[in-house]
């Protein structure tokens, strides 16, 4: 039996007077995203393509997505089999290739999330279940590029 949940965001963007720059033909990036109950997000293209580098582009936004849901899978299969997790964080990259054509897409996203537990003898397993935790990832399983995991787990002192 499978479950279907629908997600929904409005993507706001126009024009102003000066947003068009005619030398270069080109628009401004900048628009909003809003999802009903929560804060608008702020959004442009990346700084490569013209964008506002202080605002979160596309790319960012789905390396974020990722990392962010495969921190969620692992911490559910950690707790399925018994592992205390103390600390989970990762710095995460992703790679967009560019073509000539001006098309793109992400080739792979790498993963290093460093997990602090507090059972030395279930380190072994703690790492291991990285894999898991990506096979039950939603947004990894909606993924057509490759998401390597590159963990590690350390034991917390007390």
């Amino acid at each position: 039996m499978s479950f279907k949940h629908l997600f929904k965001a409005k993507l706001n963007w126009f024009s102003h007077k000066n947003d068009f720059d005619s030398t270069v033909k080109n628009y401004t990036k900048s628009h909003t995203i809003t999802i009903e109950g929560k804060e608008i997000l702020n959004v442009s293209a990346a700084k490569a393509f013209k964008g506002d580098p202080q605002l979160y582009n596309p790319e960012d936004l789905l390396l974020s997505s990722v990392v962010s849901c495969h921190m969620m899978s692992y911490l559910y299969v950690c707790a399925q089999n018994g592992i205390v997790v103390m600390s989970y964080t990762d710095e995460a990259e992703a790679t967009l290739e560019v073509l000539e054509d001006g098309s793109g897409r992400i080739t792979a996203i790498l993963l290093n999330p460093k997990v602090t537990i507090t059972q030395p003898e279930k380190i072994a397993e703690a790492l291991n279940l990285h894999k898991k935790a990506n096979q039950l990832c939603f947004i990894a399983n909606s993924c057509n590029f490759p998401i390597l995991h590159f963990p590690s787990c350390e034991i917390a002192i007390p």
